[in-house]
């Protein structure tokens, strides 16, 4: 047996003051050095299949961010919580001794059930790069719609499991976008530095990203960035960043420095296994449910009664359950959260839903691109996958570029970036009767105001440096990565479809916990923002509803 084969089937820097203007971040308030933010170890909540028939005070559907707050806080407080978790634990190492697969040999363990990868950069130097792989619950769910692919995060942790760990709390000033009916100042002096802490966030040794090969290719977009009159800012990131000394040095395995990040990352990213779900599974009081999917809520005597598909690792139904819920708290991510509760309204299950369930989704204004650089701009054959900094354009352009790593194992001369844009375009969920399931109406062409936001800062760089952009990576001449999402929100907007700590309207003890609150865009990577989001909402939940 191999590890393809599933197991079942055979200092120009800047200043640490100039840092913490540029990005917002209140890591200047956060006590980092307390339980939470050291746990180094993953530790998950009591792996037990939920049993049919089984009645519970709170059930949380989903476990990323929204529902890792949640079910920690409701322990806290008393309160006995069932995880009911779509994809694996992931704390079992396949045949090569690892839990998850690198980025560069995708096997069974990369895709959620799919014969072949669908990977974000699809072509390398004129070659096609997608293999075909066994079918299996892998780690990233690649999920087409129409107009857009939806990258989401499957297993106990959720998209903590897959995203390149960039914690950024959003400048204060553009708050009022993001949330308008919250409160900015008790975001800004309670919850984000609560989840900052929760998290574990911490920033890069400013002397080490000097001189340390690993990260040539961000020193590199730096120079580009700052020749053109742009700010380049450090960012926060939950990773344990002695531990990647310790992987340059040597003397641990490499992780980081080994390229791994789009399909898990084994050792040194601080997931939400080796923090809030650690600590929630210290209460004693959460048990999580692997290979679990609900397919109904609808109101019963004393709460909810919720049907659940176990499903094996090829994706087959093997058991059909009904719990009894006094609580239930959608946490499954904006893609999940906002298909079931759209479902649920327009086949009866939960008729009294309002009619703005589905509506206000957006992909955080995603768009990538690539950039050719001159030879004597190498990026370096060693790349950390774990980004480290942006190039903020954002009030004057509309677009904030994470510097990207292309870790290939091979000097590439090229730069490359994730944009978050202020594209003004929201999409709707709707059921399609027909085919028995849900349609997101995104389409492709509203991807042009991130294109046009992002050539703000691209165009001018290349302009400056003499380069022009990379054709190779997205397609057959292709420069924009326009076809994609890795930040899905919406879809149950706070305020509107539900009240605003998450209650959704026309059912006492129904809540949304997750991205889907957050309409559209955070400006910055969200998921601090949708931690923090879910620590307020959750503390009112607690204080008034139980």
């Amino acid at each position: 047996m191999t590890a393809s084969t599933p197991p079942e089937k055979h200092r120009n820097g800047l200043s640490r003051r100039g840092f913490l203007a540029g990005t917002g971040s209140l890591l200047g308030a956060v006590a980092l050095a307390g339980p939470a933010a050291a746990a180094a170890r993953a530790v998950t909540p009591a792996l037990a299949p939920v049993a049919d028939g089984a009645r519970v005070p709170a059930l949380v559907i989903g476990s990323g961010y929204g529902g890792a707050v949640t079910a920690l806080r409701l322990a806290e407080a008393g309160v006995d919580v069932q995880m009911i978790e779509m994809g694996k634990a992931w704390d079992t190492p396949g045949s090569d001794g690892k839990i998850f697969a690198n980025t560069t040999q995708p096997d069974y363990r990369s895709f959620w059930l799919r014969t072949r990868t669908r990977q974000p950069l699809s072509n390398f130097l004129g070659f096609p790069i997608d293999r075909d792989v066994p079918r299996h619950t892998g780690i990233l769910d690649a999920e087409e719609f129409g107009g857009i692919i939806v990258y989401q995060g499957r297993g106990v942790g959720g998209g903590s499991l897959v995203n390149g760990g960039m914690a950024v709390t959003p400048r204060r000033e553009n708050f009022g976008a993001i949330l308008p009916t919250v409160d900015a100042g008790e975001m800004y002096a309670t919850y984000y530095p609560r989840a900052n802490a929760g998290l574990g966030v911490a920033t890069i040794d400013p002397d080490w990203f000097e001189t340390t090969d690993a990260y040539q290719y961000a020193r590199v977009g730096r120079k580009h960035a700052q020749r053109s009159g742009f700010p380049f800012v450090f960012v926060p990131d939950v990773y344990d960043w002695d531990y990647m000394k310790q992987e340059e040095a040597g003397t641990v395995p490499r992780s980081a420095l080994a390229g791994e990040i789009l399909y898990g990352n084994n050792h040194g990213k601080k997931s939400l296994q080796k923090t809030y779900l650690a600590r929630a599974a210290a209460t004693g009081r959460v048990s999580v449910s692997p290979l679990h999917r609900v397919t109904e809520v609808r109101p019963a005597a004393g709460g909810y009664t919720v049907r659940i598909e176990q499903l094996d690792t090829v994706g087959t139904v093997t058991a059909t359950k009904e719990v009894s819920a006094e609580r239930v708290f959608f946490a499954a991510g904006s893609v999940g959260t906002s298909k079931l509760l759209t479902r649920l309204k327009a086949t009866g299950a939960l008729p009294a839903l309002n009619e703005e369930i589905g509506q206000g989704w957006g992909d955080n204004g995603n768009v990538m691109c690539g950039r050719a650089n001159h030879l004597w701009d190498p990026t370096g054959a060693l790349q950390s996958s774990i980004p480290t900094g942006g190039i903020d354009n954002w009030d004057a352009g509309g677009a904030f570029a994470e510097v990207a790593p292309l870790p290939t194992g091979i000097e590439t001369f090229a730069s490359f970036y994730l944009s978050i844009t202020k594209n003004p375009h929201r999409a709707r969920f709707t059921w399609n009767p027909a085919t028995n399931s849900v349609d997101l109406n995104w389409q492709t062409a509203w991807k042009q105001p991130s294109i046009d936001m992002a050539r703000s800062i691209f165009d001018r760089i290349n302009s400056k440096e003499g380069t022009i952009y990379r054709t190779d990576l997205f397609g057959t001449y292709k420069i924009w990565g326009d076809h994609l999402t890795y930040h899905p929100l919406g879809g149950a907007v706070l305020g509107k479809a539900t009240d605003n700590y998450g209650r959704l309207h026309g059912y006492a003890g129904l809540y949304v916990m997750d991205g889907a609150l957050i309409p559209g865009n955070t400006s910055v990577n969200p998921f601090v923002t949708i931690t923090a989001l879910a620590e307020r909402n959750i503390e009112k939940i607690v204080a008034a509803d139980l």
